[in-house]
């Protein structure tokens, strides 16, 4: 029985804070490592159709020294600081001319891609806040002086335009850094030299990827949302183990979320972290069972017994709430009273991967309760055999060669690929399955990262390495190829301009559910 815990109503829900583990989360917090960038060149931006959204950067000067520079009412300039940097700006200003009889007023736009230097942030229109979109309107009342961004910004070019000064002087810029902020030790990365370039290329923009997210948790990403997210969470941690091996940020993730479940004990989808703990209102079914499958890869990797016992309670209540959602049949009721992620598809039913979902996260939680010796150990291999032998009769189409998924028997990828890792089939069959599934190509296929991590992974699964490293470099490789420094919430090769949220301007350009290709490297040795 955990004691201490307290009930907060946050407007028309309730929500647990459990005291003890929150106070072992922040026992965990990190202490952020800080380096010091400058930028590498001057840049112009121009438009060009076999460009990534159509435009590109292009190098018209290296940035050595600026001090001969200086800019008046109407200029400006583009720095590229020549690879992705998450941090603070800080700069000094000075006049050029006359004492300074009017303030600078000055813009600057943060990119991480060169799209948000060349349109317009007010041509946006999508549905996610605009308040997203990074730029800074500054005024200097006193000149020279010494600036300090006090927001955190992620970004690879800075746009400077000097809005007005006035017409009796002019300004130039010295000392321009970015203070970056991270919690991952690049030093203790093992290197990787493998024969293969591309693979070499892919691992390093994997681990900067990672560590661009790496903060005071794990984000998913530093330039929007800024959260702690489980299906986030899941793959990060998975590639801290073979990289920066800073084991307690995984632990001190696990207890945020153990720390505020809702009055029904299930883990939110995310949360916020400053000013204070706090859940967000979104639960996902998929997500909730996560929590048990990052639980499972914890102890495996670090064989921490003590947190394995405090945590189990929370990570089999999630089963036992995932398993409420089952029907007479033992089948998920697909409707739209839930939500489960999987993927952005808008079309995907998520009633096939979310079974798979069930049933690979059980198989995990079955083994953690025979390390255990738990009561609930029958209880769950009982419940698995039900769900599986059901999943068969209700969801596998022999005759298609598919696991179908809602009332229209919808074949997706994604119910394939996560039946796969599900070994819902035997591994003869799983391998056949694969086979199909790369043949045929169902229509609705994968949209992010993420999907395609877990794609590669059934592949591996199957004894497929040769195809794994194929879709590893047809997908990521790709992404190389359109300009990532890091890699990106969101890349549809065969629709570039992909964005779930109406406008490219706002998809994050470093996302943790993208940095997993160094851990299919390094931990299966592709």
């Amino acid at each position: 029985m955990i004691e201490n815990v307290k009930i907060q109503k946050i407007e028309n829900r309730t929500v647990k804070r459990i005291e003890p583990f929150i106070m072992q989360a922040e026992s965990l917090k990190p202490k952020l490592i800080k380096d010091v960038a400058t930028p590498q060149h001057f840049v112009e931006v121009v438009a060009d159709s076999d460009a990534m959204h159509g435009w590109k950067a292009i190098s018209n000067r290296s940035v050595v020294e600026t001090t001969s520079l200086n800019y008046g009412k109407g200029d400006q300039f583009i720095l590229d600081f020549g690879t992705h940097q998450v941090g603070y700006l800080q700069m000094d200003i000075r006049p050029i001319g006359s004492p300074p009889d009017a303030p600078l007023h000055l813009k600057l736009t943060f990119g991480e891609m060169p799209v948000e230097m060349a349109e317009p942030f007010k041509s946006y229109d999508g549905w996610i806040s605009s308040s997203w979109l990074q730029e800074e309107n500054i005024y200097v009342d006193v000149l020279p002086g010494r600036i300090e961004l006090p927001r955190r910004y992620s970004f690879r070019y800075i746009k400077f335009e000097v809005v007005d000064t006035s017409l009796k002087y002019r300004v130039a810029f010295d000392n321009i850094e970015c203070h970056t902020v991270t919690s991952g030790n690049k030093a203790l990365v093992k290197p990787l030299s493998h024969s293969d370039p591309i693979l070499n290329q892919i691992d390093k923009v994997s681990i900067k990827t990672l560590q661009d997210c790496m903060q005071d948790v794990f984000e998913d990403g530093p330039k929007r949302d800024r959260r702690l997210w489980l299906g986030d969470l899941r793959l990060q941690a998975l590639v801290n183990y073979e990289t920066f091996e800073n084991n307690d940020l995984v632990k001190r993730c696990l207890y945020l979320f153990a720390g505020v479940p809702n009055n029904k004990g299930e883990v939110a989808a995310n949360l916020f972290i400053r000013p204070s703990l706090v859940p967000d209102d979104t639960y996902l079914f998929d997500y909730s069972l996560l929590f048990v499958t990052t639980l499972y890869d914890y102890y495996f990797k670090v064989k921490d017994h003590e947190t394995l016992v405090e945590l189990w309670p929370t990570a089999y209540q999630q089963i036992e709430i995932a398993l409420d959602r089952l029907d007479d049949r033992n089948i998920l009721k697909d409707s739209d009273d839930w939500w489960s992620f999987i993927d952005w598809h808008e079309k995907l039913n998520k009633q096939g991967p979310s079974q798979a979902v069930l049933i690979y996260t059980i198989k995990r939680a079955i083994k953690l309760a025979e390390i255990l010796n738990s009561d609930k150990l029958s209880f769950l291999e009982k419940r698995l055999q039900d769900i599986v032998e059901a999943t068969f009769q209700h969801l596998w189409k022999k005759d298609k060669g598919f696991f179908v998924s809602g009332s229209e028997n919808q074949i997706s990828w994604a119910t394939q690929i996560w039946m796969v890792l599900a070994e819902v089939l035997d591994q003869k069959e799983n391998n056949q399955l694969m086979h199909r599934l790369l043949l045929e190509q169902p229509v609705i296929g994968l949209t992010t990262p993420y999907m395609y991590h877990y794609l590669v992974e059934a592949l591996i699964l199957v004894d497929e390495k040769e195809k794994a490293v194929n879709q590893l470099k047809a997908y990521w490789g790709e992404m190389l190829k359109d300009g990532a420094d890091t890699f990106w919430e969101l890349y549809d090769p065969n629709n570039k301009d992909y964005s779930p949220y109406g406008s490219q301007l706002i998809n994050s350009y470093c996302h943790a559910w993208s940095c997993t290709p160094t851990y299919l490297i390094r931990h299966y040795n592709l």
